[in-house]
């Protein structure tokens, strides 16, 4: 198990401790303070260099890992994959090649290919390569911003700082996540994160959306959704991936949002409490009802607000290797 990503590369969050995820949670806390200035910059990585490669189409997790490097003074190139030489046959190898030339300290990938990321990190081994999504593998940060923010709004309700917690405010938390789990790199992600922290998971789909490998898996399979719904303290929704052929796998969409959809009379017997999670973007009136998106319940703008502290503490820990309260 990988105790610390300082100085390394994060390509997954599979092999993370506890205290590695709890480490980065609490660099993070660092940066929100810092998202809240009048001037929000600090120089921690001032005179280095970040590259940002999105060979998938994304808005929020690419502006929000471009402003995190912006606002720790780093440098930023920003490959536009539509008019790169890779569009007229350049390898992947060859174009990193050329990117590491310029002397960049970091790489931000995404990519269609699962184990892309990690095919970057052996061509150029002194850079650091971040996975920003890689096929239907991992997307580390989602995990670990959707594990912070569970633990920020626990941790206020507590009126505590969730640095001040560690891990503790995960044990005996129960994480429901629903949806296209099959194609979703969000939720092995999250699954990961969650369960070093503490939680129990369980997970809810249609057959035809769950992973053939459901079993090696460290959750439990729901066959009643509506029952679960009772027993979570949060509910990650995910949304139904077009792109990667969901709707070869569903029925239809009426059918999904019957079964497994967060629908305004499901949401009645939601806990007390419970919290509403969707990485977005999110089909309004497929995965939920639009009525319960705009619950007090659902922290979904705030999972996109904490995209970027928690950004800036991957590329702060990753890049400098520094230690915790070293942030200035």
């Amino acid at each position: 198990m990988i105790d610390s990503i300082r100085g390394c590369s994060l390509l997954t969050l599979n092999d993370m401790s506890c205290a590695a995820i709890t480490e980065v949670l609490d660099t993070a806390e660092s940066f929100v303070e810092v998202n809240r200035r009048a001037i929000k910059k600090v120089p921690a990585l001032k005179g280095r260099v970040v590259a940002s490669l999105f060979f998938e189409e994304s808005t929020r997790t690419r502006l929000s890992f471009e402003a995190a490097a912006k606002r720790l003074s780093a440098d930023v190139l920003s490959l536009a994959v539509a008019s790169s030489s890779m569009k007229k046959g350049e390898s992947l190898r060859d174009t990193i090649a050329t990117i590491e030339a310029l002397g960049i300290d970091a790489v931000v990938m995404r990519h269609k290919s699962s184990g892309a990321a990690a095919q970057v990190e052996g061509f150029v081994p002194n850079v650091r390569v971040i996975n920003a999504g890689d096929g239907q593998h991992q997307h580390p940060t989602q995990g670990l911003l959707d594990a912070f923010t569970v633990r920020q709004v626990l941790a206020e309700r507590l009126g505590v700082i969730g640095s001040e917690t560690g891990s503790s405010l995960f044990e005996g938390l129960n994480v429901l996540i629903v949806g296209d789990i099959r194609h979703s790199r969000v939720a092995r992600s999250d699954v990961a994160a969650y369960v070093a922290l503490g939680a129990s998971v369980r997970v809810a789909a249609p057959g035809t959306l769950l992973p053939v490998d459901i079993d090696a898996w460290p959750v439990s399979v729901v066959e009643d959704f509506d029952e679960a719904i009772e027993w979570a303290d949060v509910v990650g929704l995910l949304r139904l991936q077009h792109e990667r052929g969901t709707g070869s796998f569903v029925p239809s969409l009426g059918e999904f949002t019957f079964t497994h959809g967060l629908t305004w009379e499901r949401a009645r017997r939601l806990k007390s409490g419970a919290l509403i999670m969707h990485p977005g973007p999110m089909n309004r009136g497929v995965e939920v009802d639009s009525r319960v998106a705009d619950l007090d319940a659902a922290i979904i703008n705030r999972q996109v607000e904490n995209g970027v502290p928690i950004r800036m503490a991957v590329l702060y820990l990753c890049i400098v290797g520094a230690a915790k309260g070293e942030v200035q």
